[in-house]
């Protein structure tokens, strides 16, 4: 799918949340078979003429005005994230060089590498913004799993996720991440140019596994950096981790996520207990 049919979903989806009593524009008992607000019911809210909003949604005009975004926007009832990802998705970004298939080989530099194995205890790893794993320390590993022993076509934190049985016993709420996650590799695809791994995710992801697609068909978005996961290890029991994500200014297609617990909670004396066992022969 190119981007234009993901836009054309995605407002799709996002018309069909809305109803002609929420803007204000009376309820017609036609036999409507459409759920939602209709493209010419939404271009009267908008104040845009329908030509030229099913022309937008088709992806077939160039750049859109703010005016025009945050008027559809408006019309729509979409959240900050929402309405970041509609921009990009109808102007785009700097187009970036497509790949060929697979995650491409990056090589983070000798620091960061070091600097990720002296930040031990604390888990933390080197990742893309499509969740590919660039590099992981001793203890994300053993929060998490070993990355680096699988083909370099599947290090990826998404695919593990929906692919690998053992990932629903690490994340205690599963689900939960899972929708999360999703929901930011909807938020790369918007963002992606010209690049073509997270359209090569989604359509591997599609194809092998139904809870992906039920997700997937959610159109939720999101550019969280932060947040609290829960991991489950079955030496110590179940952990609140609160997570950070960073852009390395010298690296910015790289973030650094770590993982660290409340000082003097339960998660940390368990994950301090883990650390140590891990260290044990």
């Amino acid at each position: 799918m190119r981007q234009p049919e993901e836009l054309r979903e995605f407002l799709r989806s996002r018309r069909a949340r809305v109803t002609p009593r929420d803007v204000g524009l009376p309820w017609r008992a036609d036999g409507r078979r459409v759920a939602g607000l209709r493209r010419e019911e939404l271009a009267l809210a908008a104040g845009v003429s329908v030509d030229y909003y099913t022309r937008m949604e088709q992806g077939r005009v160039g750049n859109v005005s703010d005016q025009v975004l945050d008027a559809v926007a408006s019309v729509l009832r979409l959240t900050s994230e929402e309405r970041r990802h509609l921009r990009e998705l109808v102007n785009g970004r700097r187009e970036a060089p497509a790949r060929s298939p697979g995650p491409s080989p990056i090589r983070p530099r000798a620091a960061l590498r070091e600097m990720l194995a002296m930040l031990d205890p604390v888990p933390a790893l080197l990742m893309t913004e499509v969740l590919d794993i660039v590099a992981i320390n001793r203890m994300g590993t053993v929060l998490m799993t070993d990355f680096t022993a699988m083909p370099l076509s599947e290090r990826n934190e998404i695919r593990w996720l929906f692919l690998d049985p053992h990932a629903r016993e690490v994340f205690a709420d599963w689900e939960e991440t899972a929708i999360e996650t999703t929901a930011w590799l909807r938020g790369a695809l918007g963002r992606a140019g010209a690049s073509t791994r997270p359209r090569e995710l989604v359509e591997e992801l599609t194809a092998r596994s139904a809870d992906f697609v039920r997700f997937w068909a959610e159109h939720r978005v999101t550019y969280c950096t932060y947040g609290v996961k829960r991991f489950h290890h079955p030496e110590v029991g179940t952990m609140a981790l609160h997570w950070e994500s960073f852009a390395p200014t010298a690296d910015p297609d790289l973030y650094l996520v770590m993982y660290t617990a409340p000082t003097g909670s339960p998660s940390e004396e368990r994950l301090t207990a883990l650390a140590a066992s891990a260290l044990t022969p």
